[in-house]
């Protein structure tokens, strides 16, 4: 018996010996090689931003970032760790195992929490800004006026896309989405030139987009301005949607034809974004519960509880009022746009 645990006490020493060496076998090679010293087509690849945008977001959010011991992992590493694992989207143990970023999957998962922390609490309002202002609004309708796909009078396209996630511990089923996967459905509004203007994570994927919309901040700072989003959104006079099933050659048709141009813009957007960062593609699944996942987004998440259960009795109300007001807006701009086309409804 004592031999037993003379040799158990043995096997445990030279595993922790092991881990020690390893542990220091992984500091000696983050501190010979240094990320920035990469070519730059090579940093490219890797983190999916240049070298001077990684190092100006690792200034921004450094105070964040201070090591508790001296032999903590620079700030510079630690975003760069997270950036990686944004770009690749797989497991973390990938990005640890990482040549040059060489860390230990404990520590990226930390990394993974303080820095997208520090962006949400940081950067998130900065950079993520909806024109409130009637300045700010003028630029935001010029912007769309004058782009490729032009919708006159439009500051933004709204639109919806799942993210998945793990199963959830409570309320799973309200995460099911119609594809059958547990998601977040985040809802974006997005300008001509993919700037980000608002996004929301805070519902689960089983919630449509019209309901998200409904309950939306920006849907309530939108009246008398107008967004423009799919057919699956009600008509308001602040978001116009497409009129589907009339013929060529109507004014109707011509509308939907120049909505759907210009409305591709978020869709375009979400595939790019989804492309660049493929931690949210539709082939990954973040390994995280909703609020993180709704985090690694870029959002402030708020936690999805019992407001958020699938009631089928809380449906959007009829707006039968605004939703008349938005059709003779339609109208009016169909009369402008293309008045050698007949009207569909006469």
């Amino acid at each position: 018996m004592a031999l037993f645990y003379l040799g158990w006490d043995l096997l445990a020493l030279e595993e922790r010996v092991h881990i020690l060496e390893r542990r220091i076998e992984r500091r000696i090679l983050r501190d010979s090689q240094d990320p920035y010293d990469l070519p730059r087509n090579e940093f490219l690849n890797m983190f999916r931003v240049s070298p001077e945008l990684a190092m100006d977001l690792t200034n921004e959010i450094r105070d964040q970032l201070q090591r508790e011991r001296s032999t903590g992992l620079p700030e510079e590493i630690q975003v760069l760790v997270v950036i990686n694992f944004y770009a690749k989207g797989g497991y973390q143990r990938a990005t640890g195992d990482n040549f040059v970023v060489n860390v230990s999957q404990p520590s990226v998962s930390r990394c993974i929490h303080s820095v997208t922390d520090a962006i949400n609490t940081k950067l998130l309002r900065r950079w993520v800004r909806f024109p409130m202002t009637a300045i700010e609004r003028d630029k935001a309708r010029e912007k769309f006026s004058n782009a490729p796909q032009a919708f006159e009078g439009a500051i933004g396209a709204v639109d919806c896309t799942h993210i998945n996630i793990l199963a959830p511990k409570n309320h799973e089923e309200a995460y099911v989405n119609h594809h059958g996967n547990h998601s977040l459905n985040v809802q974006a509004v997005v300008d001509p030139e993919s700037n980000i203007l608002n996004i929301n994570a805070r519902f689960p994927g089983a919630r449509n987009d019209s309901y998200i919309w409904s309950v939306s901040p920006i849907r309530r700072a939108m009246e008398f301005h107008y967004n423009r989003g799919d057919a699956g959104y009600p008509l308001e006079p602040w978001l116009l949607t497409p009129l589907t099933r009339y013929p060529e050659g109507t004014r109707q048709y011509q509308y939907t034809k120049k909505h759907c141009k210009a409305r591709n813009i978020v869709e375009r957007f979400f595939g790019v974004f989804k492309s660049m960062w493929r931690c949210l593609s539709y082939q990954r699944v973040l390994m995280y519960a909703p609020e993180t996942a709704g985090k690694n987004y870029c959002i402030e998440q708020e936690p999805v509880g019992r407001n958020n259960r699938i009631n089928e009795n809380n449906e959007i109300e009829d707006r039968r009022g605004p939703r008349v007001v938005a059709m003779r807006i339609q109208k009016q701009l169909m009369a402008n746009w293309f008045p050698n086309y007949v009207d569909g409804d006469q």
